[in-house]
């Protein structure tokens, strides 16, 4: 044969080597690697974001780390989330969407106010002080003031819902004689200053060594006291 057509048949036989080693790669990474499919994508994301907000705040926490706790490139986590800042927020809109259902009702009705309030003291405290979700009032507390536009849009989603809540609450307390109250808006902030001192409590002071607290009992003081406060006569 040919000097040049043996070196060409040669460099062909290599190209076909490669590609099929490739291929045979890829082929088994796809079978061993589950695809992140785009119904779920979403889901997972924000698993992972919650992840690695919770463990390294949110000047610390990198987009790409996310991804590969997903398992997509750095690319295509901003093809769903064009920066840092517009994942968080699209966190914290979930984490109120999941909870807010399970703390009251969206109708009061003839529910006795303070069966209802005692409820939600208790609910919110656990839902709020739980590991996947303490890590927020806390980023908050420590980085607000180096990123105040996260700050800003925290309270304008979270805290001006759960205060809204609560006020409607005491208000529906007082329109049936359960209640006697003159600023339902401030009771609401004392309501919400005791759940915010658990998750923070829970979230920075027992991983140091504080005392454990009993949310359970706790929550049955809090609202004991608030109650007392409320009572009529």
């Amino acid at each position: 044969m040919h000097p040049t057509r043996h070196r060409a048949a040669c460099h062909r036989l290599f190209l076909a080597f490669w590609f099929w080693t490739l291929h045979d790669a890829c082929v088994r990474y796809c079978h061993v690697m589950p695809r992140v499919t785009p119904p779920d994508r979403r889901t997972r994301i924000l698993a992972a974001a919650r992840e690695e907000f919770s463990e390294h705040g949110f000047a610390a926490a990198r987009m790409e780390d996310v991804g590969k706790r997903v398992g997509i490139s750095r690319a295509a986590l901003y093809l769903a989330f064009d920066s840092k800042e517009a994942l968080f927020r699209a966190l914290v809109s979930e984490v109120i969407t999941e909870i807010m259902p399970a703390l009251l009702p969206s109708d009061y009705g003839t529910l006795p106010a303070p069966a209802l309030l005692r409820a939600f003291v208790k609910n919110a405290m656990k839902r709020l002080a739980s590991p996947d979700t303490a890590f927020l009032p806390r980023l908050i507390v420590g980085e607000g003031r180096h990123f105040p536009e996260l700050a800003r849009f925290y309270h304008e989603t979270a805290t001006i819902c759960v205060l809204g809540a609560v006020e409607r609450l005491i208000i529906h307390g007082v329109e049936r004689g359960e209640f006697a109250c003159a600023d339902p808006a401030m009771v609401a902030h004392s309501v919400t200053g005791g759940i915010v001192h658990a998750a923070l409590w829970r979230g920075v002071f027992e991983p140091v060594g504080a005392e454990v607290l009993d949310l359970d009992w706790l929550a049955e003081c809090h609202s004991g006291l608030v109650l007392a406060g409320l009572r009529v006569g």
